[in-house]
C-alpha cells in the first residue's frame, strides 16, 4: 500500500536544485504554452499576415534553428551553461514582448527568427548547466521530472491561451504574447539564482570548431537515428489528427480527449519510463522500445479507417498510448546520449547537432508523412511503421559504434 509520502515522492522532485529545475520548467511552459495555443490567430488577426506569410516565417525560423543550433551550443560550452541559459531566456522574453510591435511581414520575420535563435541558445545552456550541476547518478531522473513538469506547464498554459482567445479581441491576443514574455522572464530569474557550477571546462588542445562535432561519425549517426524516431511527434501532433478527421468517423471533440490522454500519461509516467536510462545499455533498450511502440501504432491507426463508432475511438486511444510511450522512452534515451556521451566541454555542441538534425526532420517530415499516410489511402502507414522498425534494428549497432569509439576532450578543427 502506498503511503502519502511515497505517492508524493513519485510526483515531487527531490528538494534543492532538482525541484528548482522542475519549477523553472513549469513556469517556462505556462508562458510558452499560452502563446502556442493562439500563435497562428495572433499572427493572422493582430499582425495581419496571410497564411503564406505565416508559413514563410515559420519555415525561416526552422531554418535558423537548423543552422544555428551547433554554433549556439558551441558558444554555450565556451561561456558556461548557466550564463548561456540566462542570456537566451532574457533574449527570448524580449522577442515575445516585441511581437505586438511587429506590424508587418518583415518585422514579424525578424522577431520570429530572433525568438527561435534565443530559444536554441537557452536550450543549449540548459542542457550544459544541468549536466554539470546534477550528479551523474541522478541526471536522467531529474531531467524526467523537468519534462513531466514541462507538460503540466504546457497544459496550464494552453488553458490561459484559450481564455485569452475567448476574449475575442486584440487585448486578448496581446495577453498571449505578454504571458509568454512574463513566463520566460521569470524563468530567467529562476535560472540566474541557481547555484553556480564553476567555469566552463577548458582543455589544452586546439580550440574546437562549432562544426567539429560532425566528425564524431557514430554520434552523428545516433543523432540521425533519434531524428527519425522523433518523427513520431509529427505523426502524433499532425498526421494522426488529420487522418482522424478525414479518414475515420471519429467525432472531432475526441481529438481533445486524445490530447488529454497524452498529457496525463506524459505527466504521470515520464519519471518511471526513464528508469534504466542511466547506462548505455539501458538507453539502447529504451530506444528499441520506442521504435517498436511507434511501429506498432502505425498499422493500428490505419485500422481505424475500417472501424466505426466507439471502436474507432478506442483504437485511436491505443495508438495514442503507444505514441506517448515512444515519446517517454526516446526522451529518456536522448538525455543520456546528450549528457554522458559527449566530452564535458562539448555538450552544448553535441546538443546542437541533435537539434539541427531534429530541425531537418521537422522541415521534411510533415509533407512526407502526410503523403505516405493520407494520400495513399492508408497503406503508407505500413511504410512508416517499417521506417520505425528499421530504427529499432539499427540502434544496437549504432550505440555499440559509439561505445567503441574513443572521444577526446575536444574535436579539432
Amino acid at each position: 500500500m502506498n503511503t502519502p509520502r511515497g505517492t508524493i515522492g513519485k510526483i515531487l522532485p527531490p528538494p534543492g536544485l532538482p525541484r528548482t529545475l522542475a519549477v523553472q520548467s513549469l513556469i517556462y511552459a505556462i508562458g510558452n504554452g499560452a502563446f502556442l495555443t493562439g500563435s497562428i490567430v495572433f499572427f493572422s488577426l493582430y499582425v495581419g499576415l496571410t497564411p503564406v506569410q505565416i508559413g514563410i516565417g515559420l519555415s525561416a525560423a526552422g531554418f535558423v534553428g537548423l543552422v544555428g543550433s551547433m554554433p549556439f551550443g558551441h558558444l554555450a560550452d565556451r561561456i558556461g551553461g548557466q550564463r548561456a541559459w540566462v542570456i537566451g531566456a532574457v533574449a527570448e522574453a524580449a522577442a515575445f514582448a516585441a511581437y505586438p510591435l511587429a506590424d508587418g511581414f518583415l518585422l514579424f520575420l525578424l522577431v520570429i527568427c530572433a525568438q527561435t535563435a534565443a530559444e536554441a541558445f537557452a536550450n543549449a545552456g540548459r542542457v550544459v548547466y544541468t549536466a554539470a550541476a546534477v550528479p551523474r547518478e541522478g541526471r536522467v531522473r531529474v531531467m524526467a521530472f523537468t519534462r513531466a513538469y514541462l507538460n503540466v506547464g504546457f497544459t496550464i498554459g494552453s488553458g490561459v491561451g484559450a481564455a485569452a482567445l475567448a476574449l475575442n479581441n486584440r487585448a486578448g491576443l496581446v495577453i498571449l504574447v505578454l504571458a509568454a514574455a512574463a513566463g520566460i522572464a521569470v524563468n530567467a530569474f529562476f535560472v540566474a539564482r541557481m547555484p553556480a557550477v564553476g567555469p566552463p571546462v577548458r582543455d589544452d588542445g586546439p580550440r574546437p570548431s562549432p562544426w567539429g562535432v560532425l566528425r564524431d561519425h557514430p554520434y552523428t549517426a545516433s543523432a540521425l537515428l533519434l531524428g527519425v524516431l522523433w518523427l513520431h511527434s509529427t505523426v502524433w501532433a499532425e498526421i494522426l489528427p488529420l487522418w482522424a478527421i478525414t479518414m475515420t468517423d471519429a467525432p472531432k471533440p475526441v481529438l481533445g480527449a486524445l490530447v488529454g490522454l497524452n498529457t496525463v500519461m506524459a505527466v504521470l509516467l515520464q519519471v518511471r519510463a526513464a528508469r534504466g536510462a542511466d547506462t548505455l545499455g539501458g538507453a539502447t533498450r529504451l530506444l528499441r522500445l520506442s521504435a517498436v511502440a511507434a511501429a506498432v501504432a502505425c498499422p493500428i491507426v490505419a485500422f481505424t479507417g475500417r472501424t466505426h463508432g466507439w471502436v474507432t475511438v478506442a483504437v485511436l486511444a491505443v495508438a495514442v498510448a503507444l505514441l506517448t510511450g515512444t515519446e517517454l522512452w526516446v526522451s529518456a534515451a536522448q538525455w543520456y546520449l546528450q549528457t554522458e556521451v559527449p566530452p564535458p566541454g562539448q555538450r552544448g555542441a553535441y546538443v546542437g547537432l541533435s537539434k539541427s538534425v531534429g530541425g531537418l526532420g521537422k522541415m521534411i517530415g510533415p509533407a512526407g508523412l502526410t503523403i505516405l499516410a493520407i494520400q495513399t489511402g492508408g497503406w503508407g502507414w505500413w511504410v512508416i511503421a517499417g521506417i520505425f522498425l528499421l530504427c529499432g534494428v539499427l540502434c544496437g549497432p549504432v550505440i555499440r559504434w559509439i561505445q567503441r569509439t574513443p572521444r577526446n576532450v575536444a574535436v579539432p578543427v
